[in-house]
């Protein structure tokens, strides 16, 4: 039995555990991509009809056979989490309410975890969610294309200069870092796939038709390099690469002036 196969079946006893309100379970994460090892967790959302206070959530957890239970993120919030173990195995799970599942299973990590999630108790939510998130128009294309390129630009690509400077580290690498996740939520975006979490990137990206070369050792080499200017130098070359790939756009045209000129400079 594979490492996946084992944690999914200690996923479905957490499932089997839950009362009947409980009304969609899916697996989501390493395990229902059928990547698991060694390290990773389990992780589950589960779906109620009404919401749930975060005691409640903790206690359908408690019934459910999880130890040494936990919550994080902001409490706040409509979301709940809790986490636990169960046989040693770290489990998180994230419960929403049914209104609250219908209103966020489309946005941002949401939906690239519920589109490869796998069904542990279903209502027939998660089946009608897939569909709809196969569905990815060029409108949405260009949506996310335009959002991503829009940082780049709008001011004097000059000031790329000023976090060259030696006192400058976290914001250069800040920079870095906003860039790379740009660069692969246009890659993404093209490839009409919603954009996963950057675990395993190199995985994630290998199969993809449209993106630049080598996207994934340019990353880290931009990120790595310790000379500031070399740094910036890898990783604006990226993002030009990468917005040549995109349709036309007042954000992408704009994108690929500006960071040609920043190139120029920064050479």
């Amino acid at each position: 039995m594979s490492r996946s196969e084992e944690l999914r079946a200690l996923a479905q006893r957490v499932a089997d555990g839950l009362p009947p309100d409980v009304i969609e379970v899916v697996l989501t994460g390493s395990v229902s991509r059928g990547v698991a090892d060694d390290v990773s967790d389990i992780e589950m959302l589960c779906v109620t009809e009404q919401p749930l206070s975060l005691d409640e959530a903790l206690e359908l957890a408690r019934r459910a056979g999880l130890e040494e239970r936990d919550s994080w993120g902001d409490p706040s919030t409509p979301t709940r989490r809790v986490f636990g173990y169960l046989e040693g195995t770290p489990v998180e799970t994230i419960w929403w309410s049914r209104e609250l599942a219908e209103e966020l299973f489309a946005t941002g990590g949401s939906a690239e975890a519920i589109a490869n999630g796998v069904g542990l108790r279903t209502s027939g939510l998660l089946a009608r969610w897939q569909e709809q998130l196969t569905d990815y128009p060029d409108a949405l294309v260009a949506e996310r294309v335009e959002k991503a390129a829009e940082r780049w630009g709008g001011f004097a690509p000059e000031g790329l200069l000023t976090i060259l400077r030696p006192d400058c580290g976290l914001a250069r690498m800040e920079w870095l870092i906003d860039g790379a996740q740009r660069v692969l939520a246009i890659v993404f975006a093209l490839n009409r796939l919603h954009q996963p979490t950057t675990k395993r990137l190199a995985a994630r990206v290998e199969t993809l038709a449209i993106k630049p070369e080598r996207l994934v050792e340019r990353i880290e080499e931009a990120i790595a390099e310790r000379d500031p200017r070399r740094a910036l130098l890898a990783m604006t070359e990226l993002q030009l690469d990468a917005v040549r790939f995109a349709p036309s756009g007042p954000n992408v045209d704009r994108a690929r002036t500006w960071l040609a000129e920043g190139l120029e400079i920064l050479r």
